[in-house]
């Protein structure tokens, strides 16, 4: 079996250890046998559908999110991820890519920026910086990771958050929701790197591109995850 990983802007939107959850990613798909491409997709590139197995999107500053969110539309991009998530193709986005995947960012300087509309949810700029450790309650459990970031995301009506705050802000700061989940797109809050942190949301991931890859169910072989599990733990019960 084989996996393509579509790293989304990763020379541009790449900061608090996001490149982390593609090591993640591909050391726990290769533990088990499964063949990794990372293929590193930013501006100019082109992407077809049926290319990439899992997207990933990590956080930048407004500088880039501008660039970013140029080329999204410019070159494309927009109509092939929306049509790659709507058939399964699992994707996680963080901080700056979750909120160019909502409807739009509004940053405090500048015109607003269209996002691809992936989430329903809408991001505007604040004075509060949000930062800090943050655990969640997830249909995945508890997820632990690191956030920081002044943009305040809203769910709009019948969104599904990724999970409650336990500790820390999460969308807003205000209620207590944390990140959105669509079919198998994630976005989130959460750097640190996020995947190493909670390893069961790496092997979700993965799980779902090989679903829809091979067009049936594939039980993921287990691994040895005693080292991870007593990190993971260690962290919910430090930081809640």
């Amino acid at each position: 079996m084989k996996l393509t990983i579509g790293y989304l802007y990763g020379d541009l939107m790449n900061i608090y250890g996001d490149t982390g959850n593609i090591i993640a990613l591909k050391k726990r798909a290769q533990w088990r046998d499964i063949d990794v491409e990372v293929r590193n997709i930013s501006v100019g590139d082109k992407l077809k559908p049926n290319e990439v197995d899992i997207f990933f999107f990590g956080g930048g500053q407004d500088q880039s999110q501008v660039a970013v969110a140029r080329d999204l539309k410019e070159s494309g991009k927009v109509k092939v991820i929306k049509k790659e998530v709507e058939r399964g193709v699992p994707l996680l986005a963080i901080c700056g890519g979750y909120q160019l995947l909502g409807e739009y960012y509004q940053p405090f300087d500048g015109p607003k920026l269209p996002g691809v509309g992936i989430f329903p949810a809408y991001t505007e700029a604040s004075d509060d910086r949000m930062i800090g450790n943050i655990v969640i309650d997830s249909i995945l459990g508890k997820l632990v990771g690191f956030e920081n970031h002044s943009g305040k995301t809203y769910l709009k009506k019948g969104a599904q958050p990724l999970g409650k705050v336990i500790s820390g802000f999460g969308n807003n700061g205000e209620d207590k929701t944390e990140g959105c989940i669509y079919k198998n797109a994630i976005g989130c809050y959460m750097h640190g790197s996020l995947l190493p942190k909670n390893p069961q949301l790496a092997d979700w991931l993965i799980q779902k591109a090989l679903d829809v890859k091979y067009g049936k169910e594939i039980k993921l072989e287990p691994v040895d995850d005693t080292l991870e599990n007593q990190a993971h733990i260690a962290a919910i019960q430090k930081f809640s």
